[in-house]
């Protein structure tokens, strides 16, 4: 991405986790991302761009904080992503999934449910690699999207809860190897 567009989609996603998706005005937007509304239209010509690219930097910062540098174990690697996932939700937002909430905004956007679908595939994959649980994907992101959908409710006792859930896959996995 070059300097500009990243700086675009840097402050369309924060103003969209803000403020949500039907709320600011393109106006607000433009401020958002600092930029002239000659330039974000440039980069993103339409309200539907500017929510895929808010969504696209935040999949690269999600990724980068909750699957950078982990731990060699399989357990510490797993137990420090959902740390990381819920310092994510008390650092990033409280209330849920952005990708979610985009997608409740615009249920007819097959792009946004491209998208949501791309980034729990990767988070998914990274998780299940990063814990040596193959084939376990989909165990793991019920246990991640449990965690961000309880978040709100439980904060750090849902991280607890979704550690302990993790550790009883990875038991129950090695078991039956």
């Amino acid at each position: 991405m070059t300097d500009t567009k990243s700086k675009i989609a840097a402050g369309l996603e924060r103003a969209f986790a803000t403020r949500g998706f039907a709320d600011p005005s393109v106006e607000d937007l433009r401020d958002a991302a600092g930029v002239s509304l000659r330039t974000l239209y440039k980069y993103t010509p339409s309200r539907a761009e500017m929510v895929l690219a808010a969504l696209e930097n935040r999949q690269q910062r999600y990724l980068a904080l909750v699957f950078g540098d982990l731990p060699e174990t399989p357990t510490e690697a797993l137990e420090t992503i959902l740390a990381r996932v819920g310092q994510w939700m008390e650092t990033e937002t409280s209330h849920g999934c952005l990708f979610h909430a985009a997608v409740a905004a615009d249920p007819g956007s097959e792009k946004l449910h491209a998208l949501l679908s791309r980034h729990k595939a990767e988070v998914a994959a990274k998780a299940a690699a990063a814990a040596d649980l193959p084939g376990a994907e989909t165990e793991l992101l019920l246990i991640l999207e449990g965690l961000t959908q309880t978040w709100p409710l439980r904060g750090a006792q849902a991280v607890t809860a979704a550690q302990h859930l993790a550790k009883t896959l990875l038991r129950d996995a090695r078991q039956h190897q």
